[in-house]
Order: structure tokens, then sequence, then C-alpha cells
């Protein structure tokens, strides 16, 4: 009996709407199901708003080193779409990028906006079926050996399904999980997923009183029990009961592991261009300009205004001491605070502030020269859903377009040949 589709795509995300558009323009008869009443609700907070779409590291072999050990799983996907096709892809579509530190490629304008209008033209001009506010209840193979999707709108066969439902961060967009509880109903074996890219929790109140200060050119250095493990350079932000931005993201990768088994600080040096003793003596012309001011009033060459009434705290001076009496036992503490301001790491935040999720379907299970399931015929994955993630930067986006374009692209081939 003939399926309703060739192609039945789960999930209207990057992955998923690069697997549908792929998988059209090959002739498949493709239907893209999203639960939401439309398609990209997190990668339109992607980046707040900005939409990071790829990292301009052209050398396959060089970019699968981001996602640790398992990364050379992901090579057969980024010599199909890679990073160079990913750029032609959307500025072929009128879409200009532009290159930022770290080789983080960005919309020169309009944002995750801007990207997700180019996905959606895409699709339709595919002639892929896009239904919109269609939930998915399961997926199931049915005794004739075609694979059926449930839905609120009634069932669907296919003879190739993909499901590329992300995984569990942001549930607020529709992150549920269900596509882990559909393949694991199929026989595949799961990864626990976590939170990963996460907002990192501090013992510190005051970070209340500038949440959301963006914190721009900064090392932070994490500190194990003392011993400093890593660190990272670029922006973060505080919040109301901790710290973000992306070198804090990238840092919690390095933090879950070890929570609850050791002491945990960060050491955040604002000033990482300009060596310690080169910042003390700047330091000492300061108080000598403004020696009969106020200490209060010498910080604003210094510091952003957000940052000194913590400042004026934390060092432990008296605000209406003249700068010519600051002790150099002062001076030294306030240095301390701009070189080497320690805060405690209490926890991680979870899936609802977790950029990405790690975990996820076991490479074992999967084929990922095709991404199809070894464990069912013409069932495919792509995207987060996957055992693989990287760091930010761009990466994680990557692996979306190159996973859904080689799932779309198998997933055709499988249904034109049932």
């Amino acid at each position: 009996m003939k399926s309703d589709y060739d192609v039945a795509v789960i999930g209207g995300g990057p992955a998923g709407l690069f697997a549908a558009g792929f998988a059209a323009g090959q002739g498949a008869r493709v239907v893209l199901l999203e639960k939401n009443a439309r398609c990209g609700a997190k990668l339109l907070i992607t980046g707040k708003g900005r939409c990071n779409i790829t990292n301009n590291e052209a050398d396959p072999r060089r970019l699968v080193e981001n996602f640790g050990r398992q990364g050379k799983a992901l090579l057969t996907a980024l010599y199909a779409f890679g990073v160079e096709d990913v750029l032609d892809f959307f500025e072929q579509r009128g879409l200009a990028l532009q290159v930022e530190r770290g080789g983080r490629v960005f919309p020169a304008r309009g944002g995750a906006a801007a990207v997700l209008k180019v996905l959606e033209q895409f699709v339709k001009q595919a002639g892929v079926e896009l239904r919109a506010g269609c939930a998915v209840t399961g997926v199931t193979r049915d005794d004739d050996g075609r694979l059926s999707v449930a839905t609120s709108r009634g069932k669907i066969g296919a003879a190739a399904v993909v499901v590329a439902t992300g995984g569990l961060s942001y549930p607020q967009t529709g992150s549920s999980g269900d596509g882990y509880r559909w393949a694991q109903q199929l026989g595949h074996r799961l990864v626990t997923p976590q939170p990963a890219l996460v907002p990192l929790k501090l013992k510190e109140a005051w970070t209340d009183q500038v949440c959301d200060f963006n914190l721009k050119n900064v090392r932070i250095s994490l500190l194990v029990d003392g011993q400093v493990r890593c660190e990272r350079f670029g922006e973060a932000f505080f919040t109301r009961n901790g710290i973000g931005g992306p070198i804090v993201l990238d840092l919690s990768t390095e933090v879950r592991p070890v929570l609850n088994k050791a002491h945990i600080e960060l050491s955040l040096d604002l000033k990482p261009a300009v060596e310690r003793d080169t910042f003390d003596r700047r330091l000492q012309r300061e108080l000598t300009e403004h020696s009969n001011r106020d200490f209060r009033n010498s910080l604003a060459g210094l510091l952003p205004r957000a940052l000194i009434p913590i400042f004026l705290n934390l060092s432990g001076i008296d605000p209406f001491k003249k700068c010519h009496s600051v002790s150099r036992e002062e001076r030294l503490r306030l240095l301390g605070l701009f070189k080497d301001l320690r805060l405690t790491v209490t926890g991680c935040e979870g899936f609802g502030k977790a950029i990405i999720t790690t975990g996820g379907l076991a490479l074992p299970d999967l084929d990922m020269r095709t991404m199809a399931s070894k464990r069912v015929e013409g069932l495919f994955v792509a995207g987060e859903l996957i055992d693989l993630d990287g760091p930010t930067g761009g990466y994680n986006l990557q692996l979306c377009w190159s996973t859904g374009y080689l799932a779309g692209i198998e997933a055709a081939k499988w249904g034109l040949s049932g």
C-alpha cells in the first residue's frame, strides 16, 4: 500500500527545516509537522535573537575537534554540507553575513528573524507541505512495514520519517523530549540528556544589583579546589543569582562534572589586556590625580557607573576617605577586584536556561553516514536529538544544518525507492 508521503519530518527547527527542504528538492513528497503555530521558536531566541548561524572554520577535521571525543562521527555530514555550504545557502538567498570574534558568523542585519524567513521561504519553494499546530503523539511501524506518525490531526503514513524534535533545552519553545521517547520505544538507546551551556549560580548576592550588565573583553578562569582548570576570554553578564554569557556557558561544561565534589570559584579579570603591575601603577596615578577627592568619586575613569557601588562595598575602603589617605593595603585590595574578582559557584541552571542538551540518542544505534537508524528501517534523525554537542560559537547550529541536510537527502532516497 502506498504511503501518504515519501518523507515525514517531525520538528520545525533548523535541522527539521533543512531536512524537509532538501528532501523535497530531491523530488520527494514531504510533510513537515510542527506542534507550534510557527516553525523556529527556539531559533528566534538563539544568541538573544542575533543567531550565530555557524563558525567560520572551513576545515571539517578541525571543526569536529570542538565536539569532543565523539566529534569524528560528524565528519560525513560536514563533508556533505559544511560551513562553506551554509554560508552559500544563506548568501545566495539574500542574507548578508558577517564574521565576528572567534569566527562566529551572524546575519549582518535582521538577526534570527531574517534567518527564519530564509528557511520558511526555502521549504515553501521546495514544495514542502507544512502542518503547523500539529502535535505528534507517536511514531510506530505498522504490520505492513510502513512507518506511521500519530498526530493531533490523525495518522500519517510515510516511507521515511525524519525525527528532528530537538532536546530538552528551553522547554517554553516546545522542547519536551518527545523524540527521545519515540526512539526508545522503537529500540534506540539513550544517553541521559542533561542541560548544557548554562549560566552559573553564585553565592554572591550583589549580582542582582547589576543583572544583565554586559562585561566585554574580560577573562574568566575556573578554579577547582584552588587550581586553575581552564579560562575563557570574551563576553559575560551578571544575572539575578549568578553569571551568564558566552564564555560562562562554555565554562559550565567543565563545572557540571565537579559540582558538589569540589570548591568551585571563578576568577574575573576585568582588565586582561593590562598586566597586574601596570594596572597597579594606573591605580596609583588615579589616586594621586584625585588626591583631594572622596574615594567614592575616583573610580569613574576605571569602571562603568553600574559597578562603582559594588566595588566601593567590596573594597572595604571608606567611600568618604580622601584618595591621598588610601593605604597601600587598601589599594592592593582594590587592585585584586579588578584583576582577580573571586566568585563562588554554587550550581548550574537547568533546562529552562540551557542553550543545548548534552546526551541523546546513542551514536552506535545510528549510521552517521546517512543519519539512518540502525534499529528501524526508514527512520532518520537529525539535530540536537543526537548525542553530540559543541561549545558556543555556532558549532551546534552547524550540527543541525549538516545532519538535517544529510538526513533529508538520504530519507528522500529511501522514500522514493520504496
